[in-house]
Formats: structure tokens, sequence, C-alpha cells
């Protein structure tokens, strides 16, 4: 009888550990890693253009002519403390403002670029030979175009949709 009684306590308690186990063998089987990479395209892009010579970047940026809108673009360059960089606008459309940035004032469309944007080394060393290397990165974000109640364009710069940036140096 004692026999008897001790099986079907064993049996008991092993329909009751089992009850749970179907929520288990679920999870164990339904988990899944993936291997590899796809890159998406999500359409709006920009690209930073730089040539250097005599002691200046020469920058612009491009709106890839696949984006399916307009973008406002602002630009900004690094170098620590090594070099002084002014900057020199030959069109007209880049203005300084918030956090070190130049604002570039026009839209700039699918396909297009901005102006030129000129930054100026300064603070170079004497002793500086054609070759030696050096260090100026230049920063760029884009936004796209919103537009107000009125049908005024803006930048709303919370909304970020490509940052990029180049090192350069000889």
């Amino acid at each position: 009888m004692k026999k008897k009684s001790n099986l079907l306590a064993v049996l008991a308690l092993a329909v009751i550990l089992s009850a749970g186990i179907g929520k288990a063998w679920a999870y164990f089987t339904t988990y899944a890693e993936a291997a590899g990479g796809y890159t998406i395209e999500l359409g709006d892009r920009t690209e930073i253009q730089e040539e250097f010579g005599e002691w200046t970047k020469r920058v612009s940026v491009s709106n890839n002519e696949t984006s399916g809108q307009s973008v406002y673009i602002r630009a900004k360059a690094f170098s620590g403390n090594a070099y002084e960089l002014t900057y020199e606008d030959e069109s007209g459309k880049w203005t300084p403002g918030d956090g070190g940035y130049y604002y570039y004032s026009d839209p700039v469309k699918a396909g297009e670029a901005t102006g030129e944007l000129l930054v100026h080394i300064g603070n170079i060393p004497q002793n500086a030979n054609e070759g030696d290397r050096f260090h100026v990165a230049v920063v760029y974000e884009s936004t796209p175009v919103r537009y107000d109640a009125d049908g005024n364009p803006y930048a709303d710069w919370n909304e970020v949709l490509d940052t990029g940036a180049t090192e350069g140096g000889e």
C-alpha cells in the first residue's frame, strides 16, 4: 500500500511539473539567431566633397540625386588647439550659428550641392614642410526641409538625417 501511494505521489508530482513544460519548450524552440547583414538605403544621403591646398580646405556637401527630399546642411571643422581655423564664404550663403557650426541658408535639392565653405588653417609651424602630417576634421549634418503653417521652410536640427566627417592631412 505504501508503494502504491508513493507511486501515486511521484506521478502527481510529474504531472504538476510537466504542466509548464509546453511554454518552456515553445520558448526554446522559437529562439533564433541571425548572422550576416544587408544594407538598406533610406533615400536621403548627403556626401561631403573636400579639396585641400595652400592650407585651406574647400568644403561642399551634395544631396544624392536619388534623395527624396531637399535638406538643410551645416558644417564645422575641428583641429583641437593645434591650428587656428577661420572660415570664408565665397557664395554668401554660409552663416555662423549655434555650436560653432556654419549653416547653409538655402535648402539643397536632390542632385545639387552647397556652395564652397573655405576653412583656412592658421598658426602653421614655421618649420612645416610639404608632406608633414596634420589633422583637421570637418563634420557635417543634414536635416529635411520642414514647412510651417504658412508654407515657409525651416530646419529642425533635432531631426538629423545624415552625419559625416572627413579627416584631412598631408
